[in-house]
């Protein structure tokens, strides 16, 4: 009898916890939206919800997200059919192995790291296989461009996935071809170990030459809890928002 009261009490409290952290992200979204003169078009928050429970993101649903993302397929998949109840919208947002491309065409709406043409060829295959079954839309595809230098980040580490900008326009033109894929825009990670203004700037650029071919491309996919702000002020038109909501990764054991 003393079990119930327990749970329920720690499951408030954690739905509390993700309140006030979505609170507090959504006031930093707002003041820098405001901060950019952009208050009528604010960036729409996609929750990065990797590492944590399904409960989690049936209290975020609970709370109003409606989109959200995850980086690796296998605990993507689960996710999805365990919360199919759930009107949500999968994101895909990191690297994409090909073999993969068939998994994720049965849940995710939009794929955030499409960075090489072997990939476009496998989603857009899948996708028309699933559209063919009856059940789903065109997948929306963003471009991930590297913006690091001889991809290499400034603090000697790898780099964290993407295309060449010069890679861009060959790729788009490979996703806009596919009548299963939409052509949404571009996706990048701030390089780690240095300011973000000016790879989000950088983006931008890529971005509005992307546009002048695809004029639909005008997504831009950027920004994440440490540096929301800065890609709100070059354009993101998505963040993507993971522990500053849902905290660090859970302990596993």
């Amino acid at each position: 009898m003393t079990d119930r009261p327990a749970k329920n009490q720690g499951n408030d409290s954690r739905s509390a916890e993700l309140a006030e952290r979505l609170a507090a992200v959504r006031k930093r979204i707002a003041a820098a939206s405001e901060s950019a003169g952009r208050s009528d078009r604010p960036p729409s928050l996609i929750v990065v919800t990797k590492f944590h429970p399904a409960e989690d993101v049936r209290r975020l649903a609970a709370l109003g997200v409606t989109d959200v993302g995850e980086n690796r397929d296998q605990e993507a998949a689960a996710k999805a059919l365990e919360l199919a109840d759930l009107a949500l919208t999968w994101h895909f947002v990191g690297q994409l192995q090909t073999k993969k491309a068939k998994s994720v065409a049965r849940y995710a709406a939009a794929v955030h790291s499409v960075d090489r043409p072997q990939l476009v060829d496998a989603l857009a295959k899948a996708v028309r296989n699933e559209m063919d079954a009856g059940g789903r839309a065109r997948m929306d595809c963003f471009i991930q461009v590297s913006l690091e230098e001889d991809g290499r980040s400034d603090d000697g580490g790898t780099h964290r996935g993407g295309a060449t900008p010069a890679d861009v326009p060959l790729l788009a033109e490979r996703i806009a071809g596919a009548d299963s894929l939409n052509l949404a825009g571009v996706m990048a990670v701030a390089p780690l170990g240095a300011p973000p203004e000016p790879a989000f700037e950088k983006l931008a650029e890529i971005s509005a030459r992307l546009v002048t071919q695809h004029p639909g491309a005008a997504a831009i996919s950027a920004g994440m809890s440490q540096d929301l702000e800065a890609a709100v002020r070059f354009g993101a038109t998505h963040l993507r928002i993971g522990s500053d909501i849902l905290g660090s990764r859970p302990a596993v054991g």
